[in-house]
């Protein structure tokens, strides 16, 4: 049996959806779930008593990263110990794309790799992209103009469907996939001026200290001005363009044109 977490999130239920209908026999944890069933199970980061993995052979981890450093590890930590005192036989594992080492959030991920290849473990390492969707909403014009500091170099956001096609391959014959990781950026690279240009907008970037006085008066937690900001930075410098993508050894039909789905990421968020 596969158990995949966080079965509420956007990119789980898309693997979810992807595995039944390949007849994979796998069951949705999420600490939303309030009733129990042979496809649903309640699993809480947050609450070590229900990491039940009885009867799991492929636990597909995504990550918990919406919180501070400490807590993620933490959360991972109790996940990968539960994996290994219930004698689950491989876990495939939603990091972030060696691309994203300058961002504020992949340091958890890093760590979680480490511990992952430590555990005694089999083990596959989805490295991902930031996802286009996000990108696109990040960078929605106001007023049509985009003030969003990303630069002018070029990015390499990917699809977050051809992500989760790429994670149910994996979970088609987890062993032939152990012991790897998997850079999954997108193939192609393009500049938010090109996405100002497909929405008619304005390309008229805040500076960066401009962006975080306006991230000061939103309704954010704490430790997220300092990831969005880390995403702009890292984008300005030009460290979010992949030189390459194991995305097509993964997906059988051509990658998905990123830049449209960024304009309707934005559009939808304008």
């Amino acid at each position: 049996m596969i158990l995949l977490t966080g079965g509420s999130g956007q990119l789980s239920s898309l693997i979810a959806q992807g595995a039944k209908d390949a007849g994979l026999n796998i069951c949705i944890g999420s600490r939303l779930a309030d009733e129990a069933g042979p496809d649903r199970r309640r699993i809480d980061f947050d609450d070590p008593q229900t990491l039940d993995f009885s009867d799991v052979e492929t636990l597909m981890m995504i990550s918990a990263g919406y919180g501070e450093d400490d807590v993620v590890i933490s959360r991972h930590e109790a996940v990968i110990a539960a994996a290994v005192s219930f004698d689950v036989r491989h876990v495939v594992y939603t990091s972030l794309s060696g691309t994203g080492d300058h961002l504020a959030f992949a340091l958890a991920h890093r760590w979680t790799e480490k511990r992952l290849k430590d555990s005694g473990l089999a083990w596959t390492i989805l490295r991902n992209g930031l996802y286009a969707e996000l990108i696109g909403a990040l960078a929605a014009p106001v007023d049509g103009l985009i003030r969003a500091p990303f630069g002018t170099a070029p990015i390499s956001p990917v699809a977050r469907e051809d992500l989760a096609d790429a994670a149910v391959t994996v979970l088609k014959n987890p062993q032939v996939h152990a012991g790897r990781i998997y850079e999954l950026s997108g193939v192609e690279a393009w500049t938010i001026p090109d996405l100002a240009s497909v929405l008619g907008a304005t390309y008229q970037p805040w500076r960066l200290e401009e962006m975080r006085a306006s991230l000061a008066g939103a309704p954010l937690k704490p430790f997220q001005p300092p990831m969005l900001m880390s995403i702009y930075s890292s984008a300005a410098a030009g460290f979010l363009q992949a030189e390459s993508t194991d995305l097509p050894v993964l997906i059988s039909d051509p990658p998905r044109q990123t830049l449209p789905i960024a304009a309707e990421a934005a559009r939808a968020s304008g």
